[in-house]
């Protein structure tokens, strides 16, 4: 398992690209989502202000505390948003109690055989009908003999992970913008809790 934390204190961050997500940001702008929504593993918490800004009531969660510090800082006005925690460890009280989930960069950060893991936890926080909005790492670019993280999941790996006895795709697309360099490589699939 990567020490996140390490990479926060010595700056090896290069998922951080100082700005939410431009798959996500459309999306949100599009949908205009209400309620309240979190974002696993949210980093310095970019997606999650983006969110706050666009009205929902969303929090980030992130298990390295440097990550937070530099949240909080980052957007003070925001700091109680940002959870110090670990995603397979919520508070009982967070059960069902979200409308959204947001991810990015969240599950390829995971190690595969984790994914199961991460299906079970976001089933058990989304309240029966609501949504997790993927920006899934389909292509991540690695070098030979390179194993990650980031981690790819093919699209029949994520259709069998989030299989339809338990959630509906309702939107299922290539993002035609992106990160420099992602364009072409994420792949947005929202999710129905069923």
């Amino acid at each position: 398992m990567t020490d996140w934390e390490q990479n926060y204190v010595e700056g090896h961050t290069p998922w951080n690209k100082g700005k939410a997500s431009p798959p996500l940001v459309e999306w949100v702008s599009q949908n205009q989502p209400q309620g309240r929504a979190l974002v696993p593993g949210c980093g310095v918490g970019h997606d999650v202000v983006m969110l706050v800004d666009a009205g929902l009531d969303a929090h980030g969660l992130d298990i390295a505390p440097t990550a937070m510090a530099m949240a909080r800082a980052a957007y003070p006005n925001q700091a109680t948003r940002f959870v110090l925690g670990d995603l397979f460890a919520t508070p009982l009280e967070w059960q069902e109690s979200f409308d959204f989930l947001f991810e990015h960069t969240c599950l390829c950060a995971l190690p595969p055989e984790w994914r199961p893991r991460y299906e079970a936890v976001a089933y058990q926080l989304l309240k029966t009908g609501a949504q997790l909005v993927g920006i899934w790492f389909i292509h991540p670019e690695m070098d030979p003999d390179e194993t990650g993280p980031p981690f790819g999941i093919s699209l029949s790996e994520l259709s069998s992970l989030f299989d339809e006895s338990r959630w509906q795709v309702i939107e299922d697309r290539v993002p035609e913008i992106g990160y420099d360099g992602r364009v072409g490589r994420e792949r947005l699939r929202v999710l129905r809790k069923l």
